[in-house]
Order: structure tokens, then sequence, then C-alpha cells
């Protein structure tokens, strides 16, 4: 701010200077305190002047009573997995009153690298929405998958330079930490006096100790409550996650106390565009703990000034003197109904309607990312080395997997999906640099009874990954997905039945949002009638070449356990 900006700021403050805005006869959730306040609030450009008895401005705005909150911010998230371009993205959460986030992008520096990051955040600026960058760690996340692109030491040295750049995203190589690998631990280091994330699933004991120790201290994986306590008593800060496949608020909510709700605070890591268009966004997440019996006003908390402190976001999170004019008008506190949202003193929605332009990136530089090298319907056999095989097993609600080991189902000396047992067949194929690798496996969980689904959108490597009861359908979704350059396939009977075309860096459309959501929810209303019981069938198919989140996964070099951390066929 300059001097004369701050002069007049002041001016403001003091009641001296009319404010340019004020919004009288508010409740003002004061997140410092727990409390609500009445007043008004004096807005001086894009800061909060004061809260109190101003009445001079050049605009007055009555609030009859209603709730003033900060605006919220999405402390982890993979905006990427909406499969919205960034303008649509905040179309869809902006009137949700999420007006920062924070993300490391490294869905889309998988496939482009530094390319990718600087599309998303270039199409940021023209956003009521701020977008603060963490430095992705892991591009690619493991040696045991082939991803577009790779970030070195050095990579993250100039990412880290960059003007909102403010830590290095979730070090999912936990592994790789705890072996003293020096490309990890180097990354870590070029971070010092920078937030670091964590990504540490299911670590615990010493290994967990070892992990913090590297100066790691935050973590969103956690599933169960003990695991959770474990962090939290260990110094980390706990991201309480709810997201599309990824939901573990019920599990850790009853550690926020009095004496620990510091040291949590909300996040989604990756919510399908159908959510955040029907449920919303950070509101969402706030509303589903409000309705399990937290105080609306430290639910509120949660989403604000933890996540603004944790991060240092200076002057975000609270409703206060000097602070960002991002502010949130809410009907009733419980079911969190916005009615405006402002950004930097300026009113963006009204009734819940965007009052920005929502423009189209289109991301022509990004296109043309899926490269195949060409194979036929043979590549898909899987050839028995017993009687059992390992088996994937999807676990409802959660994106961790459970490793089984099932007698399989043999016929003329191939292994055939065992669609009376829910055993399918699943399949990655590497799409980046036409190596012709081909993972293949087994899952069980989606329980399809014909066809086939497939996506290019498989965390993190973002290889094609696909699920089906038979190879004739399994291979008509990957050859549609090469023909559409990226998207989300179904298939049966040999033909494809819908697709979702996601021609940015094969992970983002460059349509409308609602025409995304309505894709999406025709896609998925297809594959209820294949028989899935997944109430999120491409979210969880997304998961299924994670190699970082435990038990077992499949990626483009083979089935990967691990807990191990090796490939096992």
């Amino acid at each position: 701010m300059t001097p004369t900006k701050l002069a007049r700021l002041i001016s403001v403050a003091k009641g001296e200077l009319p404010a340019d805005l004020v919004l009288t006869n508010a409740r003002v959730v004061n997140v410092f305190t727990g409390e609500i306040e009445s007043g008004n609030v004096a807005i001086c450009g894009d800061r909060i002047a004061g809260i109190g008895d101003y009445n001079q401005a050049k605009q007055v705005l009555d609030l009859r009573g209603r709730y003033l909150a900060p605006g919220l911010i999405n402390g982890h998230t993979h905006l990427e997995s909406s499969m919205l371009d960034v303008g649509q993205y905040a179309k869809a959460v902006v009137p949700r009153g999420t007006l920062a986030m924070v993300t490391d992008l490294h869905e889309i520096a998988n496939v482009c690298g530094l390319e990718g990051i600087r599309y998303m955040l270039g199409g940021a600026r023209r956003l009521p929405l701020k977008l603060f960058l963490m430095a992705p760690s892991c591009v690619p996340a493991t040696p045991l998958e082939t991803s577009g692109a790779s970030l070195e030491p050095e990579d993250i040295r100039r990412l880290l330079r960059w003007q909102g750049c403010i830590g290095l995203g979730e070090v999912m190589n936990f592994p790789g930490v705890l072996g003293g690998d020096v490309g990890v631990l180097s990354k870590i280091s070029l971070a010092k006096g920078k937030v670091v994330d964590g990504h540490a699933p299911g670590v615990t004991g010493k290994d967990l100790t070892a992990y913090i120790a590297a100066g790691i201290y935050s973590d969103h994986e956690s599933v169960y409550l003990d695991e959770a306590r474990e962090k939290l008593s260990q110094g980390m800060y706990v991201m309480i996650r709810e997201g599309s496949s990824e939901k573990n608020l019920d599990a850790l909510l009853p550690l926020v106390t009095d004496k620990t709700y510091k040291r949590y605070f909300f996040v989604v890591d990756d919510r399908s565009c159908v959510d955040l268009l029907r449920d919303g966004d950070i509101d969402a997440v706030v509303r589903k703990a409000i309705s399990r019996g937290l105080d609306p006003v430290r639910a509120i908390q949660m989403a604000t000034i933890n996540t603004a402190d944790y991060f240092g976001l200076d002057k975000l999170g609270a409703i206060a003197p000097g602070y960002f004019a991002n502010l949130v008008v809410i009907e009733e506190l419980s079911s969190l109904q916005i009615d405006m949202v402002f950004y930097r003193g300026r009113l963006v929605v009204r009734e819940g309607k965007p009052l920005f332009p929502s423009y189209q990136g289109g991301g022509k530089g990004l296109a043309n990312t899926v490269n195949i090298k060409p194979f036929n319907k043979e590549a898909l056999r899987i050839f028995p080395s017993g009687e059992t095989e390992p088996v994937i097993e999807i676990v409802p609600g959660q994106i961790i997997t459970r490793k089984k080991i099932e007698k399989i189902k043999i016929l003329d000396g191939v292994v055939v999906p065992d669609i009376d047992r829910d055993i399918l067949k699943a399949v990655v194929v590497e799409r980046h640099k036409a190596t012709g690798n081909i993972g293949l496996g087994l899952v069980t969980g989606f329980g399809l009874k014909r066809g086939a689904l497939a996506s290019s959108i498989a965390h993190d490597s973002h290889n094609i990954v696909a699920v089906g009861t038979n190879d004739d359908d399994i291979f008509a979704t990957v050859k549609e997905i090469e023909k559409l350059n990226g998207g989300l396939v179904v298939a049966a009977d040999g033909k494809v039945l819908a697709s979702l075309a996601l021609p940015i860096a094969g992970l983002l459309s460059d349509e409308p949002l609602e025409v995304v959501v309505s894709k999406l929810e025709e896609l998925e209303r297809l594959t209820v009638d294949l028989g899935t019981t997944l109430s999120s069938p491409f979210a969880a198919l997304s998961f299924l070449a994670l190699p970082v989140i435990p038990e077992i996964r499949l990626t483009d070099l083979g089935l990967v356990d691990v807990n191990e951390f090796k490939l096992i066929k």
C-alpha cells in the first residue's frame, strides 16, 4: 500500500474522511474472540478501515441484521480436479464465499511442467479469487510411474521466488524423506523460512517423528482419529478434509475442542465440478461441521483465520482494521446461506449470482498432450502367475485402498474379470511420451456389471486409467480418450455411450461450468446403469493410479505396493 493510500485509510478509520462503502447494521463474526458483534463496517479501497459507528460514506448498504463473515479460504485443493478452466472454477466457488485458495497445481505440472503453472496463475489474476501457490515438491510423485514433466530442485528454487509462491507443496514422497533421498531433501531445504506442507497417510511412530523433524508441519491425509491425534500431539496442523471421494470430517471432528481448535482447518483437496455447483466448496465443509454439532463461529474460524495464520496469509481471514475487505453476507449461520460476496471491497456476488466475467482461457498452448504408442486389444491380456492375484480394493468415501489376495478366474489361459464377485480389470496406459507402457491389474469395489469407464485424470501423473468388465469396452474407452485429446468416457457393448472432452492438458474442459456439470452427471448416471455402486466413480477411478496413498495402486509401470514402495507385478 502506498503512503498516500495508507494515509487515507488512517483518516477513514479515525472518522475524518468518508469511507468508500459502509455496511451498516451488520452482525459481524469476530474470529479473534469467537463472538458476534453488532456494528457498521467501513471500507476504504480494498481494505477494512474499521468496525463501529461509521456512517459517512460514498455508498451505504444496510445489511438489516444479516451476518458478515470473512471470505473463506480453501487451505489445500487441486482445482484441476474440478475439470474446470480457472475462470469457470471461480464462477463455481466465489458465489460460495471462497475468495482465497492454497494450491500447488501439481496436477497440471505433472503434465505440462512450469508452463501449466503459468497458465493457471495467469488466468487467476483476472478473477476475484486469490490463488496462493505452493511450489509442487513431487513432480513426479514417485519414480514408480511415468509423468509428462519433471520439476527438479532448480525449478523449485525458481518457483519459490515467484510472486505469490508462499511455500513448498505437499511432500508426497514420504518414503523419500524417511530414506534420506537427496533430491527430496534438497527441495525441503530450499523452502527454509516458508511453509512446507505434508502428506503422510498412515505414517506413525518414529517414522512420523522423523517426517516432522524434516520441517513438515501439516497433513491432510488423516483418515482415523488416533492418526490425527498423534500428528497433532507432535506439532502438526491437521487439515480436516472433505472432498468428493475423500471424506474425513466425521472421523476427525471429535478432536476439535476449545484447547485444540486453532491447530485445525478445513480443506477439500479434490472436489468435482458437480459437487462444487450442487453442494459447494469450503462452505459445504463448514455447513456439514455445523450440522454435526460444531459451533458455527468456530466452524468459520476453521475456514478463515486458522488457515490464514498457518500459511501466513497477510491481512486475510478476519474482519479487522487494515485487513482486506474480503467479506461474505450470510442470512443464517447454521445453513451458511450466502447472499452477497465482496472481494477487496468490491461487490462480486449478489443473491448468489456472480457479477464478474467468467472468461474462457482456452488453454491452446496446453492442448495435444495425449501421446499414446499404438497398441491392440491383445496388449490388455493378463497372464496368471498362479491361482491367486493381488486385487485393489476400493474403500467407499476414502482414497485409501486395501490389498487383497483373491482366487482369480482364468479362461483360455488368461485372467478375465469375475463380474459375479466384482473383480474387474484395471488398466493404466502411458499417454505422455508414447513409451508403450501399459499397467494391468484387478480391482474390486466399482460394482460394474457391464461396460467400462476411463479417464485421463489419474493422480498424479495423469496417464489414462480405465476399469471394465471386458477388453473390448476398455479398449474403446482408451481410444476415445485418445481421439478427444483427454477426457472421461463410458462405453458398453463395444460402443462409446458418452464422453466429456478435457482438451486442456487432458485435465480441464474448455466449456462453461453448467455444461461440464451436465456432461459429468450424464456420465455418472450411465455408470449407475452399468451397475456401479460408487457415488463418485470417476473420482474413485482417478485415484486408482496414485502410488503415494496406501495400500496398493496401479501405474503404467505395474502394480505398486505402497507400503513397501515398490512394484510387485
